[in-house]
């Protein structure tokens, strides 16, 4: 997921795109632990998105909150 895109959700929108990527990080590591991912590159860019989303949460929460 890009940042541009990110940028453009509101806050409820970036926080259920955080809870998705964390479902999706959880399969990926069931997956793993399982012998079934093949491509062990996805866990780095799915903890790589989550960690964007997460920032550009913080960024758009204390703008809403320095605003006020």
């Amino acid at each position: 997921m890009k940042t541009t895109e990110l940028r453009q959700k509101d806050v409820a929108g970036l926080q259920t795109e955080v809870k998705a990527l964390q479902k999706a990080h959880f399969g990926l590591r069931m997956q793993k632990a399982t012998q079934q991912l093949n491509n062990t590159a996805t866990l780095r860019s799915t903890r790589r998105d989550i960690a964007r989303a997460k920032t550009i949460l913080v960024e758009k929460q204390s703008a809403d909150k320095s605003a006020k």
